[in-house]
């Protein structure tokens, strides 16, 4: 592939490859069989043994006896070790990789350290992702094509942002749109799309369709890592998130947003918001509306060191968890029974950062090992699907291992269920990854 496909690969938007289907990535073995696993099947406590099949990119057999190998097919044996859905993060930034810049890869060595990131995501065990913000529709499409690995995605574009919101980056000097000033380099690009007014957000949030949104992010409080916005700023007015929201609505998808503060949760619960993503701040009656509206809490479990920030945005990261952090209102999601999602908003990302195997296992101070990994496996998977028509994989259930299911799944040396820690080292305990089918890693090798 030359180096200007690579560039129009990467760089999203109207630049993008086509995509063909959710089914037309590497093309998949003969068929794999996995005998003598102990299956944890992304829904329930408990492991059984049983034998898998896959055929293609699903799964066509689960089964206590034996099961036919077909000619050619590869033969795992799990030796009694825990096969389980592939993990996954609700939260992630797929361009946010450190040496690319933020408004998205836009030469080759940027474009190289984002897929190459993408590749490291997949052998960590996390198979499908859902991207928060980012012009990554190129990358996806990439990836689905085959050209290259990694996870699946279900992609936002854009997030929408307020002048002087959380998703806008521009130089106070320079005049936005609405006032008479060009557009600037990080929307031509489209990480972010500013817009003020209800005919705005309406046309921002379609043009994010046109790319190929699955969902819309909304950023609707402040950040941490903007410079323009307070952590306790409300941000769209309600007039404007209920057009977002109807927009989303109106292609038969949700909208995400961005917002830490019981206020600022509240106004997006009214305007019918789906998913809220970090609200580390919430409250009592915050949590009981969620669950009254039947929103879901996209949850990031940061600790100290989990991002590189300066020493402004730690000031504005201390103030977004509140004085007792993220423990607190996932507590209150389930005491008032609240589907809570995992992801991690990971940025700057390199060889030695953090990772999802990582942060994940904190989850466990709130909620039984069973509870975290139906949350990153069919939990997540659920949300994600809450995009209709709109899921590029609708065919076939992900996050559970089951007939018919997408043949995404893990192979872990252990129990998890016993021990979630186990998923931190994944370069030994991820014995096997694969994923639609492709085989990407087995250290047991073809019995």
């Amino acid at each position: 592939m030359t180096l200007e496909m690579n560039r129009r690969t990467a760089l999203g938007g109207l630049m993008a490859l086509p995509l063909v289907g959710a089914t037309s990535q590497a093309p998949a073995s003969p068929g794999i069989v996995i005998r003598n696993a102990w299956l944890f099947d992304g829904t329930g406590s408990a492991r059984q043994t049983r034998n898998v099949r896959i055929t293609g990119d699903r799964i066509d057999a689960v089964s206590a006896g034996d099961i036919p190998v077909p000619p050619g097919a590869t033969v795992i044996d799990a030796a009694g070790q825990t096969l389980m859905p592939g993990l996954t993060d609700a939260h992630w930034h797929m361009s946010a990789v450190k040496g690319v810049p933020w408004m998205g890869p836009q030469d080759a060595p940027s474009i190289a350290l984002v897929f190459k990131d993408a590749e490291r995501q997949l052998l960590r065990g996390f198979t499908t992702v859902r991207d928060t913000a980012g012009s990554v529709f190129g990358i996806r499409d990439a990836i689905e094509q085959g050209i290259m690995p990694g996870p699946r995605c279900y992609p936002s574009g854009a997030a929408i942002s307020q002048t002087s919101g959380h998703g806008d980056f521009d130089p106070t000097d320079e005049l936005p749109v609405a006032l008479g000033g060009e557009p600037s380099h990080y929307r031509m690009l489209g990480m972010t799309a500013v817009a003020n007014g209800v005919p705005e957000v309406l046309a921002a949030t379609r043009q994010q369709f046109k790319r190929g949104a699955t969902q819309i992010k909304i950023m609707a409080g402040g950040g941490v890592t903007s410079d323009h916005d307070p952590i306790d700023t409300l941000q769209f007015t309600p007039e404007e998130l209920r057009a977002i929201v109807q927009a989303a609505t109106d292609w038969g998808t949700y909208a995400c947003a961005h917002v830490y503060t019981a206020a600022g949760v509240r106004r997006c619960l009214e305007a019918g918001v789906r998913s809220i993503e970090h609200g580390h701040l919430i409250d009592d009656a915050t949590a009981a509306l969620m669950a009254q509206k039947g929103a879901w809490l996209s949850t990031q479990p940061f600790e100290g060191g989990d991002n590189v920030l300066t020493p402004e945005q730690m000031v504005k990261a201390a103030e977004s968890l509140g004085t007792e952090g993220w423990r607190v209102s996932v507590g209150l999601a389930k005491k008032h029974g609240v589907k809570v999602a995992f992801g991690t908003d990971l940025f700057a990302r390199t060889t030695s950062s953090r990772t999802e195997n990582t942060m994940l296992p904190r989850l466990g101070t709130v909620f039984s090992n069973a509870e975290v990994l139906r949350i990153a496996t069919s939990g997540n998977c659920e949300l994600f699907a809450q995009s209709g028509k709109r899921n590029p994989y609708r065919a076939a259930p992900l996050g559970v291992v089951r007939e018919g299911a997408w043949a995404d799944v893990l192979l872990v040396r252990g129990n998890p269920l016993d021990d979630l820690r186990l998923l931190e080292d994944y370069e030994r305990n991820m014995l096997a990854i694969i994923k639609g089918g492709v085989v990407y890693k087995n250290l047991m090798g073809n019995a």
